[in-house]
């Protein structure tokens, strides 16, 4: 059974654009997989803990010598790491938020990125561990950064998650939003959501 892993990290839930947006890239891929299960993560409706020192100091720290506080932020980065390793494909919904990627959604993946977990340093440099799979990246923009110095995001996105692995990553965008395109760019959005689902 195929399992897909949706992931929504506007501040707005379901109303947002790119969760909206998502939600379509589920319903189409649902059409392609009938008996395939779908994983969600909301960062809107859960709370997803920022790292600080206790933590780190959690991750870092081998089992036998643990609290059971300490556990419990190893046990929740174990769980969302399984549910990737798990997923067949990935679909993040992510919006534009002061040039970068909502907080919620960097403190998911810095619970994510561990050294011998996720990924491993080698004479030639990092090397992931998570097994690769396609991960579509839905991007929602008030304004259009596509290809533009402003368009930090898009690459922190790229690197991000090939450090860890996942080196299929695939970009549907919704940009202009804010300037009387939405009609438009949720249309061509759902093309591309269409087409990529699929390819």
């Amino acid at each position: 059974m195929a399992t897909l892993l949706q992931i929504n990290s506007s501040l707005f839930g379901d109303n947002g654009n790119s969760s909206q947006l998502s939600q379509e890239f589920v319903q189409h891929w649902k059409t392609q997989h009938p008996d395939g299960k779908v994983v969600v993560r909301d960062f809107a409706k859960e709370t997803v803990p920022h790292l600080d020192a206790a933590r780190v100091q959690a991750l870092f720290t081998p089992e036998a010598d643990r609290t059971a506080e300490q556990q419990a932020v190893v046990d929740y980065s174990d769980r969302i790491i399984a549910e990737i390793q798990a997923a067949d494909a990935i679909v993040i919904g992510v919006p534009l938020y002061n040039f970068g990627v909502p907080s919620t959604l960097k403190a998911y993946f810095d619970h994510i990125a561990r050294a011998g977990v996720t990924f491993k340093y080698t004479e030639t440099g990092p090397v992931g561990l998570l097994n690769d799979k396609p991960v579509y990246i839905i991007a929602a923009r008030g304004g259009v950064h596509k290809g533009q110095p402003s368009d930090t995001q898009s690459q922190f996105l790229t690197n991000f998650l090939s450090f860890v692995g996942l080196k299929d990553v695939r970009f549907i965008y919704a940009e202009g939003l804010n300037m009387g395109q939405k009609d438009q760019a949720f249309a061509d959005a759902k093309a591309a959501i269409t087409e990529g689902v699929a390819a």
